[in-house]
Parts: C-alpha cells; structure tokens; sequence
C-alpha cells in the first residue's frame, strides 16, 4: 500500500524539525496515517513520520485506545522542498489484518501536525468532543484482489553476553554467555497472525527504577519485553478501575511481568550465581479478527526450572492467557471473554510456597448508546487456586487476604487446600458529546480472590463506589488553549463492612496560549470515620485520620531548546503530626534536532507518625504487640536520559539513575486496646522496644544502560549494550548528606553487562 501526502507550507524555512530515534516524538511537525484495515471502526494502525525521517507506530483497539509497542515493518521517505514538505509511505499488506474478500473497504484518515502553531489538520474531521477516534475515519472503498496468501516473517537473532558479578567461589568473577533464538510471524490467514519466541533475550529493555516500599502491597513495574508489550490491549482485563482517566492501580486478570519473574525462592535458595530471571523456553500468541467482529487471542509460554545451589527455585511452569472480544451493532456493542491458567510441576521444596494450579475466567460487556455520547458497562471474573496446605494457607494470610485478621468475618482455615472468590463490576458514564463527562461505579471483590499467579492483584476484600465528573473546554478562548476541571469522590468498604475510604478530590488542568501547561488539585480523606484493615498487617484494624494532599505542575514550551517543568506534592496526615513533600523538577535540552538530554531529580521528605514497624509475638502468653514507629525518611533520586539521533535508524541512548533513601525511626508504640478510638493519642500506648532491633535504614543503587541500536534494514537491528549497576550503602551512617552518599554508592565495586544482539528479518 502507498500513500503519498504533500504538505503545502508558504514557509518552509519554518517547518519544525526534530531527529529523534524511532518511536519518539519530538518537537516537530508530523503527518500520520491512519488504517482500519478489518473497516470494524473498532481497530486499526498508525503510521507517523517527521521531516527528519523518523517513524512512529501505533495499533489502535477499543476505538479510542493506541497502543505504542507495536512496530510494524514499513518504510518512508521525506523531502522539504520549496512548497512545503512531502512524505512517501510504503506499507506491505503483510503488517495489517483485513477480512479475505473480493473486494475490501478500509477506514482511512489522515492528521497533519504544525508544530509551530500547535495546529492539527485532518481528513476527514476529527471531533474532540465526539467518543472514539477509529469511529470517526473516512472510508477507502474499491481495494479489489488484495493478496491473501501466507505470510511467513522470521527473525533469527544470536545474543554474546559477558556477565560481571559476584559469584560462591571469588568476589567478582565473569562469565561469557552465547545464546541463539529467534521470532516467527506466520500469516495462517490475512486476518489470523501466530507470533512465538524461541530463547528469547532481552538484554537491551532498561532495568527497572529503583524503590524503596514499606507498604503492605506488591510494587508494579510495567512491562518493556517487546513479544509480550506488543498487542496488550487485547489481552487487557482490567480491575479496580474505578474513574475512567486514571486506572493506575494497574490490577488485571493478566500481568506479563509473572512470565520470566525473579525466581520465587530464590532469596531462601538462591545465591549470587542463581539467575535473576527465569529463563523463558518459548512464547507464542495466536491473534486474529473475523469478519463479524469477532477479535481473539491465544498466549502461552513455558518458564524453565531454575536451580539453586541445591535445590528449585524456580519450577518448570506453563501460562496460558485465552482473549476474544466481540463487537455488536457496528462497535456501538459488545462482549468479551478471558480464561487464564498457570500449572506448575512443583516438587517437595516448592510445594509450600507456590500454587500448583491456578486458573481465572471473566467476562465483560458494554453498550453505547444515545449518539455514542452515554455507556453502561459491566464485569464479573472469578478465580481458583489449588495446592498444599501450606501454600493455600501463606495466600489466605498474605496482604491481598489477611483471614487472620480479627476485626472481620473472614475464617482462617488451615485445612484448604483450595481456595476461590469473585469480583464485579458495574458503571456508567457519559464520555462524549458537550462539555461534560462522567462516570460512577459499583465494584466488589471477595476475599479469596487471588489472581497474582498470573494477573496482578494488590488487595482484594472491597467495595467500592466512585464518581468522576469532568468539564472540557477545547476551544481557545482568552489566555488557554484547553481547559478540564475534574471532580472525584469514592468510598470503599470490605466486605465485612468496615468502612476503608471517604474521599473527595478536585483537580483543574490548563494549556496557555504560550504553550505552557499547569496542573493543580488536591484529595482531601477520611471525611468520614475510616479504618485501615492492612495497616497492622494481619492485626486489628486501626482508625485513620483526615488527611489532605495537595499537589500541583507546570511545565513550559517543549518545542524551545531549553524546557523545563516541576510536580509538587504535599501530604498532611494524623492531625499534622504526620506530613511530606515530593518534588519531581526536570529539564529538557535540545542544543540540536539530533541531540536530546534530560534531567529530573526527585526529592522526597517523609514524616510518617503511624509507620508500620513490626509485629512482635511474646515468648509467653501468644500476645502480639502491632508497632508502629515514627519514620524520618528522606529519598533522592537523579534520573538522566541522553539520546543522540544519528540517524533515524541509528541511535545511541543511555539512562541512568542513582538512587539513595534513608530512614530513620523513633518513638516505637504499640496498639492500644482501643484503636477504634476518635482521638489519635487513644489508639496507641508506649512499647519498649529491643536493643539490638534496627532502627534505621539505608538503600542505595546505581542503575544505567547504554544501547546503540541500528537498525540497518526494515525489520532487522543491531544492538550493543552496557548495563552497569551498583547496590548497597557504602557506609550505613545516617548522617551524612545525601551528596556523601553519592560518593559513597560510586565508590561500591560495579557489576558490569556487556551485551550484542543481532536480528535479521526475514520475510515471504
């Protein structure tokens, strides 16, 4: 398929230019594609160029949804000449999916973006206060005889790695790995993709930021292995996702992250030869889209058995992810459906800590209606897991549970070997049409929901309701380009009925005229009586105070060649007793359109009055003493990002990040017998505390990567990679200043990865 497009401009000399690698957009001027190949209005594909050559891609799902990962093989060619600008696409059939026929329609659009004046352009138009953005293209009729034959896509790659670190037998020794795997694309029909991954290696995706969590949940990284972030939003089940701008829990029926995980035991197994991830032996996604508007999909992926000095750490384990979604009434409609399952071959020694099986089944529905302005939508999933005693009973005691908890009328059982739950839910919005938008929502969870073997779940036991109100402007008008204002409430319960949240927040977002934005909102909580029921961690639940937090940011222009802008937050708990601040600056240079650096120091104080300290059980009496400390913690962070753009197929980046939190505790309490009480003093009573008990810590880590990639032609690519990193406080006092602790984590011995990946594409 090619498309030509010709840019008319009566300034050429003032076309905004910016050579970025692929997939960045920079301060530029772009022209972008857009294909709905199935014509489903539902589905579709972005191709984007700059000026300068360079590329972006996107799929777009669920009408409004675009999905970055994707890299499609493609090729384009850019000219500025004295009328403008033109751009010349050349897009093989093979990267998109369309229904076998005779004769094919394809929605198609076009959007052209003038930099310099903030300006869009479309055809046909594109309306922001309409839902939905594949709804609203055009339609390229008359496709007759479009190839339907197999498609075969192979990317063979071979991986040379040497490895730094310490090992059992010397402090620091090195170890050269050679490994060979390969991608496979087979086109079975033009509309049916299988996609798997032999060995595959992903040396070259950025390590993950640093954190410090003192919290009862598990922290979420995202994922950036390319087979497994290319295509997610097929695979997307999302939970808790109570206002329809902001899921950030991230929870789900799926969390790819599970698949090639840190090794479970390996920090009671393990040593400092053990891997770090286990070792994926092949992957395959099955995907496709019939003519009727069915779309489904197929995951699976086998993890190899890991092994410590002695013993598993890991088990030999298989995930399967089943998705199919389908639309009714031309989109307007529809419903969908997921099934999931983890099963392990787990022996003696990983039988009490791992589920041997784990299974998940949900399904959705939604209808839009009233112009497409109004929908009402709707879930309901459930869950099993089966396995020793032991195991079932560490779930039915972990954070996402807590049975033992007595405040509630959940039941301990010992005896499970089994355990399951639901969750549901049910909300309705407005989202297009006018000014306004809303949304509320119901939600509940069991206690024995438990998705973690292959979804991501931080706690379940809740009820939610929630409501999001909006007002958009998107005319200019006065002093703003666009303007939102935004207002929330939610309260959440378990399902025992202790009444967990009562909260309110207000948030307005502007962008100047001059191309500056500002952000500004606040959350007050607990205006209600609330308790937390995770907070002594198994323990009796604990009332909280109101609390407030504000927070605020401004960034400036991002076309100038200095930009720079600043996030604030503020926190107020506990009657004041309790209060912090994050402060998140940055700046942006760009000395040339080649060349790109950006700087952002994150600057945390913590003064938490009601940290979790410990739970410490008397020798005699089976008393249990819930602490809580007050935490001095004070976090700094430097995260630094370079691009070099030679250019648009070969680029050099590196990002770096050190990082060092220290904190200190003081005043240790226990719970008093009334930690119900209104007043903050009644909840809680002096305890002496051991010793030799620790009352301060220390965590600091270097983490950079350094990757030239090249890709040399479409589709195949060479990187060269460094990783570099550094752990653990050189000196443990806390009294130095946080420089000091700078020079200290860049006196601590490196570990060093040095890493060259060749692919090379093939295709039939």
């Amino acid at each position: 398929m090619f498309v030509f497009v010709r840019m008319y401009d009566p300034h050429p000399d003032s076309i905004l230019h910016a050579l970025t690698r692929r997939d960045v957009r920079g301060p530029s001027d772009q022209i972008k594609i857009l294909i709905d190949s199935y014509d489903d209005k539902r589905t579709g594909y972005e191709f984007a160029v700059n000026p300068d050559g360079v590329r972006r891609d996107y799929s777009m799902s669920n009408d409004t949804q675009e999905d970055e990962s994707w890299n499609g093989i493609w090729d384009v060619a850019t000219r500025v000449d004295s009328l403008g600008w033109a751009a010349e696409f050349r897009i093989p059939l093979s990267q998109l999916r369309y229904a076998r026929s005779e004769s094919n329609t394809f929605g198609f659009g076009v959007w052209r973006d003038i930099e310099r004046y903030n300006e869009r352009d479309s055809w046909p138009v594109y309306l922001p206060s309409t839902n939905g953005l594949v709804s609203q293209l055009g339609r390229l009729t008359g496709l007759a005889g479009i190839a339907s034959e197999q498609r075969i896509e192979a990317t063979p790659y071979v991986v040379t790695k040497n490895v730094e670190r310490a090992t059992a037998s010397a402090p620091y020794g090195r170890s050269q790995q050679m490994t060979v795997g390969g991608d496979l694309k087979l086109g079975l029909t033009p509309n049916i993709t299988l996609d798997a991954t032999i060995n595959p290696d992903f040396g070259q995706v950025e390590a993950d930021p640093a954190v410090v969590n003192l919290t009862a949940f598990e922290t979420f990284f995202a994922e950036q292995r390319p087979f497994f972030v290319e295509g997610t939003g097929l695979y997307r089940f999302q939970l808790n996702c109570y206002i329809v701008v902001d899921c950030s829990t991230n929870e789900g029926l799926f969390y790819s992250r599970r698949i090639g995980r840190s090794p479970t035991l390996r920090d009671l197994y393990g040593d400092a030869s053990t891997a770090t991830a286990t070792p994926i032996a092949m992957a395959s996604k099955l995907t496709g889209r019939t003519a009727s508007g069915l779309s489904f999909g197929l995951l699976d992926a086998v993890t190899e058995r890991v092994k410590g000095p002695t013993t598993t750490v890991e088990p030999l384990a298989n995930y399967t992810v089943l998705r199919a979604q389908q639309d009714l009434r031309g989109g307007e409609a529809g419903f969908s459906v997921i099934a999931t399952a983890v099963n392990r071959s787990l022996d003696t020694v990983a039988s009490p800590y791992m589920h041997r099986d784990a299974y998940t089944s949900g399904a959705t529905f939604r209808d839009r209606f009233g112009g497409g302005r109004f929908e009402l939508a709707g879930q309901l999933a459930g869950s099993y897991v089966a396995g020793s005693k032991q195991a079932i009973l560490a779930t039915q005691q972990s954070s996402a549970h807590y049975f033992q908890q007595p405040d509630d009328k959940l039941v301990l059982d010992s005896n499970r070997t089994s355990l399951s739950g639901y969750a549901a839910q049910l909300k309705f919005g407005k989202y297009g049409g006018g000014i306004t938008r809303f949304e509320s929502s119901l939600i509940r969870e069991s206690a024995g929901f438990e998705v973690n073997d292959i979804g991501y779940l931080r706690r379940a036991d809740v009820v939610d309701w929630s409501t999001w109100g909006a007002m958009t402007f998107q005319s200019a008008r006065g002093f703003y380009r666009w303007m939102q204002i935004n207002g929330n409430h939610w309260e959440t319960w378990n399902t025992s009925g202790t009444r967990l949240e009562n909260a309110a927040n207000v948030n307005g977002h502007m962008g100047f005229m001059n191309n500056w934005d500002a952000h500004l909102g606040g959350t007050v909580g607990k205006l209600t009586a609330s308790y937390c029921d995770r907070c002594t961690r198994g323990g009796p639940v604990l009332r909280q105070s109101r609390s407030f937090s504000p927070w605020g940011g401004i960034n400036t222009d991002s076309r100038r060649v200095v930009s720079a802008g600043m996030w604030v937050n503020l926190w107020f708990n506990d009657g004041g007793i309790s209060h912090g601040v994050s402060l998140s600056p940055y700046v942006n240079f760009h000395p040339s359109s080649s060349v790109q650096l950006s700087i952002g120091p994150g600057i945390t104080r913590d003064h938490n009055n009601t940290q979790w300290f410990d739970n410490f059980a008397d020798s005699t009496g089976g008393v249990t003493h819930y602490t809580f400390a007050h935490l001095d913690q004070r976090t700094v962070s430097v995260s630094t990002r370079i691009t070099y753009t030679m250019t648009p197929n070969l680029t050099f980046e590196f990002y770096g990040q050190p990082f060092v939190s220290t904190g200190q505790y003081s005043n240790v309490r226990e719970l008093s017998a009334t930690p119900r009480a209104a007043s903050y003093d009644d909840r809680f009573k002096p305890y002496a505390v051991d010793t030799s008990t620790a009352m301060s810590f220390k965590a600091a880590q270097l983490r950079t990567n350094s990757v030239v990639r090249w890709e040399y032609r479409p589709g195949s690519t060479l990187f060269l990679v460094w990783a570099h990193g550094r752990d653990g406080p050189a000196n443990s006092s806390m009294n130095e200043s946080w420089s000091q602790d700078y020079r200290d984590l860049f006196s601590l011995h490196p570990e060093n990865t040095f890493l060259i990946k060749l692919a090379y594409w093939m295709n039939r």
